[in-house]
């Protein structure tokens, strides 16, 4: 109980800075006698001509098509590898187990180049494309635990559809589809909370302030030449792990259950 509260203590000073003002900031009191709830009106009003409401519909746009992109590309890859016989697959699948340990700072260079020859800066075309090829953050990772969860599905299933005239994408769709649900899940929930998280890919790419994401209109509350309102800031970063937590416990048991039976098994 006592880890549990120490552990807990830097949410409580959070929330309890996020009512202070800025001359309160160094004040031992976890909260302030006065609590300043005007920091979350402020805050979400704080950015010239726009609210938080646009920054939080543009995050969900991107990370939205992030996870149906990524979940999509990624089951396709897993089943290919999982069932279908082609050649040089277990060398493929090797390679793809090296891009495990390849950092994502290495591509970075070439990435943007290769972005900004396409026009694709200050669109959300550069979070989607890479996902849809299966890469992207944490693409390789996703595939894997993909493939050693469709190797514990019984193939015995695959040759009664066969039987009954199904194809293969008929057997992708309708029987590794369903069952793969706990594994899709945990897919969905990591590639969210990375893409909701990811400031670095956001700041590189998106330029504009109507485009801005959660994460980027954060950073227009530092001003190097003047105040910063922390009260403010902490309370928009505060809103902005909501959903994130939120959608982590409605799917909680699913994602134990993805990594119990999917990455435990091959």
């Amino acid at each position: 109980m006592a880890a549990s509260i120490l552990m807990m203590y830097p949410v409580f000073w959070w929330l309890g800075a996020s009512l202070k003002t800025n001359d309160e900031m160094r004040s031992p009191n976890l909260f302030p006698d006065i609590l300043q709830w005007s920091n979350y009106t402020q805050g979400w009003f704080s950015v010239p001509n726009y609210d938080f409401s646009v920054f939080y519909i543009n995050t969900f746009q991107l990370v939205g098509g992030v996870l149906f992109t990524s979940v999509l590309s990624c089951s396709l890859v897993a089943f290919a590898f999982a069932r279908l016989d082609f050649p040089f697959r277990k060398i493929w699948f090797a390679i793809l187990l090296v891009t495990l340990m390849l950092p994502t700072q290495v591509t970075i260079v070439p990435q943007y180049v290769l972005f900004s020859k396409l026009n694709w800066i200050n669109t959300y075309l550069p979070f989607y494309i890479p996902h849809l090829l299966a890469g992207g953050i944490g693409g390789p990772f996703f595939i894997y635990l993909l493939v050693q969860f469709i190797r514990s599905i019984p193939k015995e299933l695959d040759e009664s559809a066969k039987m009954d005239g199904c194809s293969w994408f008929g057997i992708y769709w309708r029987i590794i589809i369903p069952l793969t649900k706990p594994a899709l899940v945990t897919v969905a929930i990591y590639c969210f909370l990375w893409n909701w998280d990811d400031f670095f890919g956001q700041l590189l790419y998106i330029n504009s302030v109507d485009k801005y994401t959660v994460n980027l209109a954060l950073k227009l509350f530092i001003d190097s030449q003047g105040t910063v309102p922390w009260g403010q800031l902490l309370a928009m970063s505060l809103l902005s792990v909501v959903p994130a937590v939120i959608i982590f416990f409605m799917a909680q048991k699913h994602f134990v259950e993805g990594i119990a039976s999917g990455a435990l098994k091959g």
